[in-house]
């Protein structure tokens, strides 16, 4: 079994950045493929980034390629996604997923374990 657990969302003007944090615990993090979803309200949850378990390949949807990072610590089973230049569209709860293998995929049901969300609203 494995807990995530998110946290650095928040209310931010369009242009600016937040972090976003996921801890992980109950299981080897480092061989796990971490990922990073959001759902907007009335949209389907759509993949954002993801990070193979070594942490030596990354994987971005298109319209945050060049805005958005993917990172993580396996020293402290964290996974993170710093997100610059923000824009209304943006707005969305925000999902830390993890994997049971350390391939990437972007498909949500290639995740087995979720956390619970973050909000992140991004004002105009």
């Amino acid at each position: 079994q494995v807990q995530l657990v998110e946290s650095g969302g928040g209310l931010v003007q369009a242009g600016g950045s937040l972090r976003l944090s996921c801890a992980a615990s109950g299981r080897t993090f480092s061989s796990s493929a971490m990922g990073w979803f959001r759902q907007a309200p009335g949209k389907e949850r759509e993949f954002v980034a993801g990070i193979s378990g070594s942490g030596g390949m990354t994987y971005y949807t298109d319209s945050v390629k060049g805005r958005f990072t993917i990172s993580r610590d396996n020293a402290k089973n964290t996974v993170y996604l710093q997100m610059n230049s923000l824009k209304p569209e943006d707005t969305a709860v925000y999902y830390c997923a993890a994997r049971g293998s350390g391939s990437i995929y972007s498909a949500s049901r290639y995740y087995d374990y979720w956390g619970q969300g973050t909000q992140v609203t991004v004002s105009s």
